[in-house]
């Protein structure tokens, strides 16, 4: 995979596991934000209030350096982190996976844990739709009105989206790249600007 792509999931799925009696609920769900992360948390503690536990493991952002996984209750590193390997061995971001565990009476011992949290969650990623998104950045352009053409053609060839633009006497335009592309993007763009300070001199 790229350097400036990354993988996520479209939309909220679901998974369900059960295993001597226990039963498993899982989501994924998209996030951008650790204040998301907890808003969704929150709400699934509410809505699940008579679970036993509710573990979660989460990873944010395009380089996948933020990131946390947490057992609820449960013996250490036996949900959390079977959640949050089952994020990684599919090299997702921007997602939180929540699992709910409803008791069923029978201890089902530290690796029988580790399995149930890690399908469960693997269900979850199993039932959504993942995707590749880029990593872009913005550039934005000041240019005189006799170079519309110029910059417009550079736009054509290369690409990018245009996030907003004004044309007047002094024209200015932002637009959006994969980040991969947006050097070259620049240095053509740059050329323009610079053949108009030279005119502009002259």
């Amino acid at each position: 995979m790229a350097e400036d792509s990354y993988r996520t999931i479209q939309q909220l799925s679901e998974g369900y596991y059960t295993e001597k009696r226990s039963r498993f609920i899982s989501y994924a769900i998209p996030v951008r934000t650790v204040e998301e992360v907890k808003e969704h948390i929150e709400k699934y503690r509410k809505q699940y209030y008579d679970s036993r536990h509710v573990c979660w493991a989460y990873m944010l952002g395009s380089d996948r350096k933020t990131f946390r996984a947490n057992d609820d209750g449960e013996p250490s590193s036996t949900a959390g982190k079977p959640i949050l390997g089952q994020i990684n061995s599919h090299e997702l971001t921007d997602i939180l996976i929540v699992v709910i565990r409803y008791f069923g009476g029978i201890e089902l011992g530290t690796s029988g844990l580790i399995v149930a949290y890690r399908t469960a969650a693997a269900e979850a990623i199993a039932a959504a739709t993942i995707e590749e998104r880029t990593v872009d950045e913005e550039i934005t352009v000041l240019f005189e009105y006799p170079y519309l053409n110029s910059i417009m053609r550079i736009v054509k060839e290369e690409g990018p989206a245009i996030i907003s633009q004004t044309f007047e006497m002094d024209c200015r335009m932002t637009l959006r790249i994969r980040k991969g592309a947006a050097e070259r993007l620049k240095e053509r763009l740059r050329k323009v600007e610079t053949a108009y300070l030279e005119e502009d001199k002259g």
